[in-house]
């Protein structure tokens, strides 16, 4: 049996930065949709952060895969991390609100305990983390607001779309996994490489991005911080995470991504912090803190301490 794995500080903090980058994702796509076509921003957004992991790759002395089988499994977490949950959220959220759709990717933990307790056997569940999971689950619901489950049953195949999303995102935590032993920025690069291929035929025969006018400079530079920031940079952490902590642990980003969202548009935008909002990230932070365990395990031990010194 392996051990457990279990999140250290440090994960806890490159989960934390990595709930940062792609929050910020959701800006830099409310900057680009207008100008730029779902299937083309998808198709940038791989290309770009491929070029950028490409250079990482070639100056820290790197090299790609080179047998087939590899290619053949990078191909397979390739399509379950960019072409599915790419082309899905992006066609989703042209039928449904931006806040139902967060809710409903947010089931991406809830898929990746079921998941990752048959699939391996160091990422078990048990029941604290599956109570853990719900809590995180029920506070972002509470910080999203829950007046979007109204529209629950309306366009639903868009809102299946997103759930779908959801599960590939889950599918690609456990099956990313295998990949532990190469550096992160090698499957990085060779999975936004082959979604880059993947997209490409889908920009050409969607968008025909070619016979569309010029992006402004606003949507250009949003486009590369997507490309980037919340893509190139964000998936080095997401594969160190991966590999280190697990599929379950790394999930918990899910809940992460829109408390993140929420405070930079608190901070950039001039928004309005609200009490479901703190509430959810209370509720959030209580089912994080049942996942990793540590909490709960010092204070029984500080009330038992309590308990023998009384």
């Amino acid at each position: 049996m392996q051990a457990k794995l279990t999140m250290t500080a440090s994960d806890w903090l490159l989960l934390i930065l990595l709930s940062i980058l792609w929050g910020a994702s959701f800006f830099f796509v409310e900057l680009a949709v207008d100008d730029i076509p779902p299937f083309t921003l998808a198709l940038a957004r791989c290309a770009i952060a491929a070029a950028f992991l490409l250079i990482y790759v070639r100056v820290n002395g790197f090299s790609l895969p080179s047998d087939g089988a590899t290619w053949r499994a990078l191909a397979v977490l390739a399509a379950l991390n960019t072409l599915f949950p790419f082309t899905l959220i992006f066609w989703g959220q042209t039928h449904i609100t931006s806040s139902l759709a967060a809710i409903l990717n947010a089931t991406a933990p809830l898929f990746s305990i079921v998941l990752a307790h048959f699939a391996t056997t160091d990422d078990r569940m048990t029941l604290p983390r599956a109570f853990g999971v719900v809590i995180g689950f029920a506070g972002a619901v509470v910080m999203i607001g829950v007046d979007a489950l109204r529209d629950i049953g309306v366009d639903v195949l868009a809102q299946l779309a997103i759930v779908v999303a959801a599960f590939c995102y889950a599918s690609a935590g456990v099956f990313g996994r295998r990949f532990k032993a190469y550096p992160p920025s090698v499957v990085a690069a060779s999975i936004m490489m082959l979604g880059s291929c993947m997209l490409l035929p889908l920009s050409l025969v969607a968008d025909r991005p070619w016979m569309l006018p010029m992006p402004s400079g606003t949507a250009l530079a949003s486009m590369f911080g997507l490309g980037l920031i919340s893509t190139g940079l964000a998936f080095l952490i997401y594969f160190r995470v991966l590999a280190r902590a697990g599929a379950v642990n790394f999930q918990l980003v899910a809940f992460l991504i829109p408390v993140s969202a929420i405070l930079l548009g608190v901070g950039l935008l001039n928004e309005q912090l609200e009490s479901r909002h703190l509430i959810g990230m209370a509720a959030i932070a209580i089912g994080l803190a049942i996942i990793d365990g540590r909490p709960l395990g010092a204070l029984k031990r500080m009330l038992g301490l309590q308990t023998k010194a009384a």
